[in-house]
């Protein structure tokens, strides 16, 4: 075994600070590709003279696969270390960026954006885990801030992507990554310091690739029947969600069996993690599913144009930081379950007067102070959130961070997927939206008994 990193308090406070920055850009660069190919879609599929299904899964299959990576990465990163890791992910997100970059054809172009979803996904966990690792006693804090990033990268994707294709070609989305890639291999490299690893018997590939039958046939399923015009009895939906349901049992029989399964059952079901699960999964449902849905909907409902309706996300990311920094610092102080409730309350609030017809002001700007609002409870609620099962197992870090994002994006892909099924088949896009967006409040609403059985640490650090 390699001796071991030194401990957080023996790093100085400006190497800190660099090795968070240099993770935060890795993260920000997975974030902003989960959705900076949203605005190049009609580009790509006229460019690889593809449909337009086969395009779309250009997004899908890049949140498929970050699903599959997330936890796996984080579990191989306690195993192996994340300084190996975080570098691994790195060279894979930049080679298959520059790859998809001089794709010749659709069928060429998914594969290869496969490959970028793993690198993307591996980021969360490994970096998660060299923050935790870096600042010690103030993890909670740094947790925080780093976590924040994610869903910004996600929100300006859309607005750098419409730069390059509107300047460039979509194939900049992909090669713009490479020159970043290869300074935070050489950053990483000479700056994060190597991590203590946890020895483990062997990678759990069979808990692996039962993980990734399960999230692959269930979301290809739901995203099946999002097509439009499919019914619910359809053959191939209830094929892929039969194989995924027995996948699930297979699955939980393996977690509890195996000498050392790569998710733990216990952080699946254990004191805590069970109940956090559910809180990010009903989370990504509500609150990151319907961020994706908000465009469509001003275009739908109102006929704001295109460049306007993407710009209301702005106006959600700019409620979400106005708060988010205060909320990681008074953490301490709230504890848990204070701000997590506030919080999504706050976002099922915003969702509702979404969904209301405007009252005072143009449909612009009622769609923008409502986005605003559900930013604010996103900033609010988040941090504990991200916060609250890493401090059952301080020494997992990297693995619940993992599990964390997985379930999030299963709900977001779930949501996003059944609305689109919903809106194929209705008369009125635009109100049928409406509709859904009061259910996702309702969501949130759902969301609020299970906070209490949180275990708050309030005045516990």
């Amino acid at each position: 075994m390699p001796p071991a990193a030194p401990g957080a308090d023996d790093e100085p406070l400006p190497r800190r600070r660099l090795v968070f920055a240099i993770v935060s850009l890795a993260l920000f660069m997975a974030s902003v590709d989960q959705t900076i190919v949203a605005t190049a879609l009609s580009a790509i599929q006229h460019d690889l003279h593809a449909r337009i299904n086969w395009s779309g899964w250009t997004i899908t299959i890049y949140s498929l696969g970050q699903i599959v990576a997330m936890p796996l990465a984080g579990r191989i990163s306690d195993q192996y270390g994340r300084k190996k890791i975080f570098l691994g992910a790195v060279v894979l997100f930049t080679t298959s960026s520059l790859l998809c970059g001089f794709a010749s054809s659709i069928y060429l172009l998914l594969p290869l954006r496969a490959l970028q979803a793993l690198g993307g996904g591996a980021f969360m966990p490994s970096a998660s885990g060299i923050v935790s690792d870096q600042f010690g006693r103030d993890r909670d804090r740094a947790l925080g801030m780093f976590t924040s990033i994610f869903p910004i990268g996600g929100i300006v994707g859309p607005i750098i992507g419409g730069v390059f294709v509107t300047y460039w070609s979509w194939r900049g989305i992909f090669l713009v990554n490479v020159p970043i890639g290869i300074l935070l291999l050489v950053l990483g490299f000479k700056f994060i310091p190597r991590s203590r690893r946890q020895p483990t018997a062997h990678t759990d590939l069979p808990g692996v690739l039962l993980l990734a039958l399960l999230l692959i046939s269930a979301m290809f399923g739901i995203t099946y029947l999002g097509t439009g015009g499919r019914p619910i009895w359809d053959p191939v939906f209830i094929g892929c969600e039969a194989v995924a349901l027995v996948t699930l049992v297979l699955f939980v029989r393996h977690a509890r069996r195996a000498f050392a399964p790569f998710i733990p059952i216990r952080l699946l079901h254990g004191k805590g993690f069970g109940v956090m699960n559910a809180i990010n999964f009903l989370y990504g449902a509500a609150a990151l599913g319907f961020g994706a849905l908000v465009p469509l909907y001003a275009e739908e409902r109102y006929h704001i144009h295109t460049l306007q309706a993407g710009t209301l996300l702005t106006a959600r990311a700019v409620g979400m930081i106005c708060v988010a920094g205060l909320a990681v610092m008074a953490l301490r102080r709230t504890g848990y379950r204070l701000p997590m409730i506030v919080g999504f309350l706050v976002v099922g609030v915003g969702l509702v007067f979404m969904a209301l017809h405007p009252y005072g002001l143009s449909a612009y700007m009622w769609l923008a102070v409502t986005a605003a609002i559900t930013g604010i409870g996103m900033g609010l609620g988040m941090p504990a959130a991200n916060n609250a099962s890493m401090q059952l197992a301080p020494d997992q870090v990297a693995g619940i961070s993992g599990l964390r994002g997985m379930f999030r994006q299963c709900g977001s892909i779930m949501s996003v997927s059944i609305t689109t099924a919903i809106l194929a088949r209705s008369g009125d896009p635009g109100i049928a939206q409406a509709h859904v967006l009061i259910t996702f409040a309702a969501i949130t609403a759902l969301i609020i008994p299970l906070i209490f059985l949180v275990p708050d640490h309030r005045g516990k650090w």
